[in-house]
């Protein structure tokens, strides 16, 4: 059975690697024309650089909201944290999100269909392992976020919906973060995952695959959790 996502346009923001290129790739083999953004290229915590994009790109079919991430910051107790600091985690996440979507809703409503995914994050489920406050809020925001929208936007044919990833070893943050555990902390991360793997970009890809296709037209305001059954230990 096909998606039925030939000819369709979808944009894919935080392409740069990782999970957000093999998202990209995995729409483009199903016959979309993808449009990847990353923040090299455009920077969507403006408002301004994000309606010039949207304006060249014109009508998209499909949004995947993957853009994010912890800034290359680490944990500090609260009273550490700076305003610069919350603001840049909040706004890479959460406030993108807000931009592209507002961006891409007028031609989805004209044309009576969308799809919508936002990726966020185990951290948005639970707390972050890492701790930093801003980005466990920001991906909880996410979520808040794909339910409100599905909500307001599921009159005009267009669903919204979220994945939330477990641990992916697909970037340069993750990669620190997986050799800060030494030998015995991976180990240990491992075994907590019932599939006994960590998670690979084509996992979420697959999800968002899902979530796109023409069949999941009834499927809207959904979170779900692609972790290897990390939740589940």
């Amino acid at each position: 059975m096909t998606t039925g996502l030939a000819g369709r346009v979808a944009v894919v923001t935080g392409t740069a690697h990782g999970i957000g290129a093999g998202i990209a790739d995995a729409l483009a083999s199903e016959g979309a024309k993808v449009h990847r953004v990353d923040k090299d290229t455009v920077d969507l915590t403006v408002p301004a650089a994000v309606r010039e994009f949207f304006a060249g790109v014109g009508a998209v079919d499909i949004l995947v909201n993957n853009a994010g991430g912890v800034c290359g910051q680490t944990g500090h107790p609260l009273e550490e944290v700076g305003d610069d600091d919350w603001h840049a985690v909040v706004n890479a996440n959460l406030t993108t999100a807000f931009l592209c979507t507002r961006a891409v809703v007028p031609a989805m409503k004209q044309r009576r269909w969308g799809r919508i995914i936002n990726i966020s994050s185990a951290a948005g489920l639970t707390v972050s392992k890492t701790g930093i406050q801003a980005y466990a809020s920001a991906k909880a925001g996410q979520i808040g976020f794909t339910r409100q929208m599905a909500h307001e936007l599921g009159p005009f044919g267009i669903t919204v919906n979220c994945i939330a990833p477990g641990f992916i070893l697909s970037n340069p943050t993750t990669e620190r973060q997986w050799e800060s555990y030494g030998e015995q902390g991976q180990r240990d991360l491992v075994l907590g995952i019932a599939m006994r793997r960590l998670g690979h970009p084509a996992d979420i890809a697959n999800g968002v695959l899902f979530f796109a296709a023409e069949r999941s037209g009834w499927v809207t305001g959904q979170v779900i959790a692609i972790d290897g059954g990390s939740a589940l230990l």
